[in-house]
């Protein structure tokens, strides 16, 4: 009985050129392929090779390197063979430096003769996966690279620009052991943009891009996530794994909202920057990693280190490179022609025509507080083009804004009266706090800066208002 090979499926009904000058062994390469379905072309030179390229196209090629006319390579020097066919090179003892260059001229792989027939099978499958994931690589890649070449950098956006180029050509003197890099702005402002543009136009930009939010990761698990662990570590610790410093390793770390991180794992943190070494939870020895740190925070460092929530040591660790993104109001009309920046995006988004703005949505732009900054502004675009009639001018609602239009009115309702059966104020102030919260995503940190106290005064309200 016959057993196929679950493999077979990704050869049948392929094309394949076999360039073999032993008579022998290219009979039983050819038996071999066409029992998986393959249709051969077989060559015994380079001149057939060439005159077959011409006129056929082929999903793979096998070709031993030593050929009675001279050696295979010279068909991929001369671009014979097409990008898109598979190339397997066959080589016999002390051949490996051709075959190093047969890779670097575009093989996908070699074989070492003698070999295993049925090795075949593996090794062009294997091949082909691995061209694949290196394809969806690059495609990603593009794909970010695209995005962040879409950042605004004209009017009063230009700063931004000069101070990112001044990043580079520190980058690019040092290459490697890049300093950290301090990024500072309001939530909103565009910092992991600005983080992955540093990245993606840097001398690491081929290495990877590794963005950890420190607020989202509870605090029991920050160090397992940073630093990774060893089996058994702890309790849910059934299998080692690698930590984000280590995936970053040649590349780069970006730790976002760094503020929100706790005191033992700012000095963690710390530790494995100046040393260049981690150590995983539960483990013993030490790893080298040479990650580029990129930190963003939307609070003052300095009042943080003055109310004892931040490291003073590693604020100036981050701080030797630094970007200060400044709030959108003060972009004066610049902020216009970002919006026409990003109508200009989001039209090809949703294939609209191209939308002016109206005279009164400019004047609502130079106006409006902001206080989401470009990601607000992103968001009540595409919300007021998706709503929009194509080819009428585009007008802002500013009744769709739940921040109020103006920075002179107060927050309280001038109409609101105090109840004649009095007035709960605790209850009332932890309404605000989770308003507040709420409004910071769950941050708590977020969230004291918009209340304007210290983080550990909401905290201890909430905990209060839990034991009430």
């Amino acid at each position: 009985m016959n057993m196929s090979n679950p493999a077979d499926s990704f050869f049948k009904g392929k094309e394949l050129l076999l360039l073999e000058d032993d008579l022998l062994l290219r009979k039983r390469l050819q038996a071999k392929f066409e029992e998986m379905e393959v249709d051969v072309t077989a060559c015994e030179s380079l001149a057939e090779a060439r005159s077959a390229f011409d006129s056929l196209h082929f999903d793979f090629a096998l070709f031993d390197l030593n050929l009675p006319d001279g050696d295979s390579l010279e068909l991929l020097r001369d671009g014979v063979v097409p990008e898109s066919t598979l190339t397997i090179l066959m080589t016999g003892e002390g051949g490996v430096r051709s075959a190093v260059e047969a890779i670097r001229l575009g093989a996908a792989d070699y074989l070492n003769k003698p070999f295993d027939l049925d090795e075949l099978r593996l090794i062009f499958a294997n091949a082909d996966s691995l061209r694949k994931s290196t394809r969806l690589i690059q495609h990603q890649k593009e794909q970010r690279k695209r995005k962040t070449d879409r950042l605004f950098f004209e009017g009063r956006f230009s700063e931004d620009q000069k101070n990112l180029e001044k990043i580079l050509s520190v980058d690019r003197r040092l290459s490697g052991n890049l300093p950290p890099l301090l990024i500072d702005g309001p939530t909103g402002s565009g910092k992991s943009t600005y983080a992955r543009w540093v990245h993606q136009n840097g001398p690491r930009s081929d290495a990877p891009f590794i963005a950890v939010n420190c607020s989202a990761i509870p605090e029991n698990l920050i160090e397992s996530e940073l630093f990774g662990h060893e089996k058994g570590a702890f309790t849910d610790a059934q299998n080692a794994r690698i930590g984000l410093f280590e995936a970053a390793d040649e590349g780069t770390l970006f730790l976002d909202e760094i503020a929100s991180l706790s005191l033992p794992a700012q000095a963690k943190v710390l530790l494995a920057i100046e040393n260049g070494r981690i150590r995983r939870v539960g483990g013993s020895k030490e790893i080298k990693v040479d990650a580029r740190i990129i930190a963003a925070a939307n609070q003052d460092l300095r009042t943080m280190i003055g109310e004892g929530t931040f490291r003073e040591d590693l604020f100036h660790r981050l701080d030797l490179l630094r970007i200060k993104i400044p709030p959108l109001n003060t972009r004066g009309f610049s902020i216009v022609a970002l919006a026409n920046h990003f109508l200009s995006i989001l039209g090809k988004k949703y294939k609209t025509p191209a939308t002016k703005l109206s005279p009164t949505s400019q004047s609502y732009l130079t106006s409006h507080p902001w206080p989401g900054n470009a990601r607000e502004l992103l968001h009540e675009l595409e919300r007021s083009l998706v709503m929009n009639e194509p080819g009428k001018e585009l007008e802002l609602n500013p009744s769709l804004n739940t921040q109020p239009s103006t920075t002179s009115g107060d927050w309280l309702n001038e109409s609101f009266r105090l109840p004649e059966n009095g007035f709960d104020l605790e209850q009332e102030m932890l309404r605000l706090i989770d308003l507040a919260i709420s409004q910071a995503n769950g941050n708590v940190s977020e969230a004291a800066r918009l209340l304007g106290v210290p983080r550990d005064y909401v905290r201890y309200r909430l905990k209060k208002g839990q034991g009430s």
